[in-house]
């Protein structure tokens, strides 16, 4: 379309527009066409053309565009209603929504927005009477089962319906917006008196109720008091009777009954707790018919009104027994026939409830608090047998033909199943597990009627519920749960799967109890050869050994030769493996020094050998998993193998710093596979994920052996400086960043690490010489890693061999980079830097030299380069300064902002000298420098004083 001048927003004109934004195949002249319509819509002329696209000959979308127009007008451009038109303009709306009455639809509620947005404009101030004026102005006297009637009804209904509605969604100031609300609250009394004479006519066509109901949820909006809707909430219940009205009468009772605001009138809850409890014949014959659509209804009704309102309903004493009867009735709710989600979809529901319920009960006072007490334990109880029923697996063959899909949710079930009984645990107490074990005994001991393993897993899975996050170790029937796993007979994945988290939740109590280590220990080792009881197995002996490591001297042989064998046999997937690896790292770490080195060489050397044959053979795909998942097996057994944690049990107080010891066995092993770990790098330099996967081992390794790793430092620098030489990574950063923190301050390993640092420097600097947007990971990690330097050893920048003017520079660059993270890394950096200025000459020197620039770069990243989000690390840049170089701040400062239009259009010179002012004298608060710094933002940005910047 061509352009078209502002005085030919003609309807014809429009009407080409509107035929090519729908028409017409090319996209680019659609968009044209969009473009265009939404100038028109802004014209003044849009005010007339508007009412001449609405009119019967022509087509729906053209009537549609008439009415988006005046909706856009009144609610965008209401400044530009040309004087004394607003009473023409109301009479035309009305004429409009009566002639639309019988549709089409979406014209109709175009039309009934617009009108609503009038009305918002006008109301209260210009006409007061607007709610009443529209309700007889669509009362035609016409019955609403004439086709006549019936249209101007249901214009009327979708009028009122859309009033509360275009109040919520329209950006109006929240004062008016109160206002507005107060004003349109006053009139329902009226709007209720037509909706419930509606709902009560025999003769009301559905279509009229459901906009009925749907009007009462749009009003609910306004915080319409409860005791202004009794007699309407009354008549949605009658609705529930009726099929093609149920789903959107349940919608509204629960909109009525879960307003917060309903507690102030306890006098009318109370009369709706009889009603609810009237649906009980109906939910029973729902639940029979396998109704489940019926059930969840009534059930979320059940639940809205005792989750809700539990603690206003419990205060209310004298009426008790009327909530206990709403308890029962949720009870049943929960306890649904059937299996989740399956054969039914409403005892989920229902949970939260129970927690209500709980904590509402424990904030009472003391007397009501013991009266309830007594009543709701035995109910409780009650709920532990209902949930434990309700996580039963069903049968083997109906859980075989489950999909998918239905597996999922029945196991995310069970997790809130899980949470409730754990929370449960906190009212009922050890009684709870005494209940648990009492039932459990007898299932496994009754020989007259055989248990089904589902029974037996449901109430192992309670025990496990609960154990897993509640310390259960003064409870007397753990003994005697120990004694009774080994006699279940797991012949089912399921039931096996929990006696493992079983166990595996147990494993803090076994640790204060070492001689039931032997009742449960085989029943895990004999499962870790089966691949379907993989995570539960391994989960259960990774959390044993880490737990009970100084007990399982006597097992360690067992644990080792099982463990061994099902790693060779490449029964679990690598995740598992791993953990197997941290189990052992545990176990080793706490045997007999002596016993150690032997154990260790016996595990890693078949894995080593295997390396070494993979090694010798040419790069390729195939074989680069297996390196990284031996060597991964590596890390995550060095990870854990920490034989500090055990000196420090024998030396409570431990000296900071101890003394290394020389054969520490894992430098050992490290040792002996150097030369091949070497190789490996030497075949893999451009493979970042064997470098990433080498780079473990060694970090691992450096966090647990801490000072013992010394012997390796020497050799481990130089083979960090050939992968990064080769192929700059960050995980080489990294574990050059672990060496500094734990070897930075050790005088016979300067030579090696700062020789490293060097290195990396150098590589780093000509990585930002070429363009460092292509690796972000290493911008963030190399900032990291002189961060650390700075912070831990900051005399190596003393050698002339570090350049900390090329550090500096390299962090300028840094500044431009668009990743978060790698600039919150160097904020971190140069804030740590500048507190040097005075203890290392380069320091200052290159602030004297280059301050300026600093002040530049940091000043454009807040003014707008930068997410704002970062103003507050900014912030601490600057407060380094401040609080480091004040006189030098003072003239770099004002020199950096003196170029007009920088760093933002927005600024004014006054803005300007005012953030100067405020830097300046801020050197003790550093919050108040974060606020100084986000106000500065907002203003360069143009957003001070919008709604954003009140919530930022």
């Amino acid at each position: 379309m061509e352009a078209v001048s502002a005085d030919e927003f003609t309807v014809e004109a429009v009407e080409r527009a509107l035929q090519q934004l729908y028409y017409d195949p090319d996209m680019d002249k659609k968009n044209v066409a969009q473009k265009w319509l939404t100038q028109a819509q802004a014209s003044p002329q849009a005010w007339h053309f508007c009412w001449a696209l609405l009119r019967t000959d022509k087509v729906p979308e053209i009537q549609f565009f008439g009415a988006s127009t005046l909706h856009a007008k009144i609610s965008r451009h209401w400044s530009d209603l040309p004087p004394g038109q607003l009473d023409s303009l109301r009479s035309q709306l009305i004429a409009q929504v009566g002639q639309f009455a019988s549709g089409p639809k979406m014209v109709l509620t175009r039309l009934c927005v617009a009108l609503a947005s009038l009305v918002l404009h006008v109301l209260p101030e210009t006409w007061p009477t607007a709610v009443p004026d529209l309700l007889r102005a669509f009362q035609t006297g016409e019955s609403v089962t004439e086709a006549g009637g019936q249209a101007q009804c249901l214009a009327l209904l979708e009028l009122l319906a859309v009033l509360p509605e275009e109040l919520q969604s329209s950006s109006i100031p929240a004062s008016r917006r109160s206002q507005l609300r107060s004003a349109l609250a006053v009139d329902w009394s009226s709007v209720c008196s037509l909706l419930q004479q509606l709902l009560q006519r025999p003769d009301a066509p559905s279509p009229v109720r459901e906009r009925v109901l749907r009007c009462v949820s749009s009003w609910l909006t306004l915080d319409i008091a409860l005791k202004d809707s009794e007699g309407l909430l009354e008549s949605c219940f009658a609705l529930l009777k009726e099929s093609e009205l149920f789903d959107t009468a349940v919608e509204t009772i629960v909109s009525i009954i879960s307003q917060p605001d309903c507690q102030r009138f306890a006098d009318s809850l109370l009369k709706v707790v009889p009603q609810v409890l009237g649906l009980q014949e109906q939910l029973k014959k729902a639940v029979q018919d396998g109704d489940m659509e019926t059930s969840h209804g009534i059930c979320r009704i059940a639940v809205a009104l005792g989750e809700t309102h539990c603690r206003t309903l419990l205060e209310q004493v004298d009426h008790w027994q009327g909530f206990q009867a709403l308890v029962s009735m949720i009870m049943s709710c929960t306890g649904t026939p059937g299996h989740y989600p399956v054969d039914e979809t409403s005892s989920s529901l229902t949970l939260t409830f129970w927690y209500t319920l709980q904590d509402d009960i424990t904030s009472l006072d003391a007397e009501r608090q013991t009266l309830y007490l007594q009543i709701y334990r035995p109910v409780y109880f009650q709920l532990v047998d209902v949930l434990l029923q309700k996580a039963c697996f069903p049968r083997d063959e109906d859980y075989a033909a489950w999909s998918a899909d239905d597996k999922e949710q029945f196991r995310t079930y069970r997790v809130d199943i899980s949470d409730t009984l754990m929370y449960v645990y906190e009212l009922l107490g050890p009684e709870l597990l005494r209940n648990l074990y009492d039932k459990l005994g007898s299932l496994l001991t009754d020989t007259t009627h055989p248990s089904s393993w589902q029974d037996i897993e449901a109430l192992l899975f309670g025990f496990q519920s609960i154990a897993e996050t509640v310390d259960v170790s003064y409870s007397d029937v753990i003994p005697g749960l120990i004694g009774l796993i080994p006699l279940i007979t797991a012949n089912n994945v399921q039931l096996a799967e929990t006696i493992m988290f079983t166990i595996g939740s147990l494993a803090e109590w076994l640790a204060d109890h070492s001689l039931m280590l032997a009742s449960v220990l085989p029943v895990v080792l004999h499962g870790l050869s089966n691949p379907d009881l993989s995570v539960a197995c391994v989960s259960a002996l990774k959390r044993i050994c880490r737990e009970c490591r100084q007990d399982l001297h006597l097992h360690a042989n067992d644990i080792m030769a099982v463990s061994q064998a099902v790693l060779v046999k490449d029964i679990h997937k690598s995740p598992q493996c791993m953990w197997i690896m941290q189990a052992l790292g545990f176990l080793l770490s706490a045997l007999p020094r002596d016993e150690i080195l032997g154990k260790l060489l016996s595990l890693v050397t078949p894995h080593i050998q295997q390396l070494e044959k993979l090694a010798n053979e040419p790069p390729s795909s195939a074989n680069k998993l297996p390196i990284v998942h031996i060597l991964g097996l590596l890390s995550n057994l060095f990870s854990t193998f920490d034989l500090n944690k055990q000196s420090e049990r024998l030396e409570v107080m431990r000296p900071v710093q101890t003394q290394p010891h020389n054969d520490n066995p894992v430098v050992v092993v490290l040792q002996q596979a150097f030369p091949l770990i070497q190789t490996i790098v030497s075949k893999w330099l451009n493979e970042p994920e064997v470098v990433e996967a080498v780079c473990a081992v060694f970090e691992k390794s450096l966090k647990t052996l801490l000072r013992d790793f010394a012997p390796l430092v020497t050799q481990l620098c130089e083979l960090i400086g050939q992968m990064f030489g080769a192929y700059p990574q960050a995980s080489a950063l990294d574990l050059t960043r672990q060496l500094v923190h734990i070897f930075g301050c050790e005088k016979d390993l300067f030579s090696p690490i700062i020789a490293l640092l060097e290195l990396i420097t150098n590589i780093t600097m000509s990585i930002f010489h070429l363009g460092s947007r292509d690796h972000p990971d290493v911008v963030e990690s190399f900032m990291q890693l002189h961060t650390q330097v700075l912070r831990r050893k900051a005399d190596l920048y003393l050698s002339d061999r570090l350049d900390i003017k090329a550090v500096f520079y390299c962090g300028i660059l840094s500044f431009k980079c668009p990743e978060t993270p790698t600039l919150k890394a160097t904020c971190l950096l140069f804030t740590e830097l500048i507190s040097h200025c005075e203890d290392i000459p380069a320091v200052r020197e290159v602030l004297q030299e280059d301050g300026k620039l600093l002040l530049q770069t940091l000043l454009e990243a807040i003014g707008g380069q930068s997410p704002r989000s970062l103003a507050e690390h900014f912030a601490e840049v600057l407060f380094s300064v401040s609080r480091n170089c004040p006189s030098m701040l003072s003239v770099w400062l004002r020199e950096a902002l003196l170029p007009p239009g920088f760093p933002s259009s927005h600024l004014t010179t006054e803005h300007k000298e005012h953030f100067c002012q405020q830097i300046l004298r801020e050197q003790v608060s550093k919050r108040r420098m974060k606020d100084i710094v986000k106000e500065f933002a907002l203003l360069s940005r143009g957003l001070q004083g919008t709604e954003y910047a009140a919530n930022y």
